[in-house]
């Protein structure tokens, strides 16, 4: 089969034909029909994230794929060949005590297809333990639209609704008009909520008011904490920071009300560059509730599916391009300089 394999980190990566992957007795194999490129590939591409990868080079990246089920193991029940699916990228084991209460997205011995093992830069991937971690894709969500929900969209979705607990009404300031910006925006706004969205590019700005942002703020020339305090009257009740680099981190929590609540989606590099300094008083003395989440358990998947298929959320807005396997070197370099708008989506993978 044909993939994008990174031979080196920061290097563009290589199409190549490299052997299929190998399935068993409680997994599929998906035939993979579109597979976005997220801020984690690129994390992972410049060798930032040893941790979840091993090191071990060379590597497929490539955590947001949808297709159909090619082969299913003997021990699969749920699942048959010519499925459509859509598949998490926090793989639980199935059987713990995370996964027996819905909360598969923090199992202990997680697998993540694209970093724990080679993912969706490529025509098939192996998806273990099916039964609970595999979710079928309605027919009415066409497959480049649920790339573009992947890791971002069903991130934010997750982090807004379950984790931060939006409420109509509320004030949610997002810092960072990437991937999981745009979609936290249009999630929350469709929940009822007021969004501001911060960035230092007017492109994203204006995508994120076409999404459902109430209000912009571009960073590179009005300091965001005041503003969103003359616009919100005092703070925001709910930060989300999208991006995970030290400024925004900061400025999202530094724009809340007393007593509210920051969700940080964005992730930082491994070790001391993850490292971020907050005023613990400041926390403390406000009562701000810090919160962190990650990915979406596969129980939720129905709530985020059931909204798109019936016309409410809409993540296909969010996808601007539809690339080649080849293009993705640029998706990925573009993603260094900040030139990304919306979502690029592989959905060729002939050349």
């Amino acid at each position: 089969m044909r993939a994008a394999v990174v031979e080196q980190y920061k290097k563009p990566l290589v199409v190549e034909n490299v052997p299929d992957p190998v399935d068993d007795a409680g997994g599929v194999i998906v035939d993979v029909k579109a597979c976005g490129v997220c801020r984690s590939d690129w994390h992972g591409w410049r060798g930032e994230w040893p941790g979840f990868t091993g090191g071990d080079l060379p590597h497929t990246f490539g955590h947001e794929f949808v297709g159909v089920v090619s082969d299913a193991g003997k021990s699969v029940t749920q699942f048959k060949p010519g499925d459509r699916v859509i598949i998490p990228f926090t793989l639980g084991c199935g059987h713990c005590w995370f996964c027996r209460t819905g909360h598969s997205n923090v199992c202990p011995d997680i697998t993540m297809p694209g970093f724990t093992y080679d993912g969706g830069f490529a025509e098939y991937v192996h998806v273990p333990n099916a039964d609970s971690n595999v979710v079928p894709l309605p027919d009415a969500v066409s497959f480049q639209e649920a790339a573009g929900m992947g890791c971002r969209f069903m991130t934010a979705y997750h982090g807004v609704v379950e984790v931060g607990k939006v409420h109509p009404g509320d004030w949610l300031v997002v810092y960072g008009a990437g991937g999981v910006g745009l979609s936290a925006t249009q999630i929350a706004s469709g929940a009822g909520a007021n969004v501001i969205a911060v960035d230092i590019a007017d492109d994203k700005l204006d995508l994120a008011r076409k999404v459902g942002a109430v209000e912009t703020i571009n960073s590179s020339t009005t300091e965001p904490i005041e503003a969103v305090r003359d616009i919100t009257g005092g703070g925001a009740d709910m930060s989300v920071d999208a991006l995970g680099i030290p400024t925004t981190l900061r400025n999202a929590v530094g724009s809340l009300r007393r007593r509210g609540t920051h969700v940080q989606i964005g992730m930082t590099p491994e070790g001391e560059g993850g490292e971020v300094a907050l005023t613990i008083n400041d926390l403390i003395t406000n009562e701000i509730d810090y919160r962190g989440s990650f990915g979406m358990p596969t129980v939720e998947f129905r709530y985020l599916l059931d909204q798109v298929s019936t016309g409410k959320l809409h993540p296909g807005d969010l996808v601007t391009r539809a690339i080649g396997l080849s293009d993705v070197n640029e998706a990925l370099d573009n993603m260094t300089t900040y030139k990304t708008v919306g979502t690029s989506v592989v959905t060729d993978f002939t050349h």
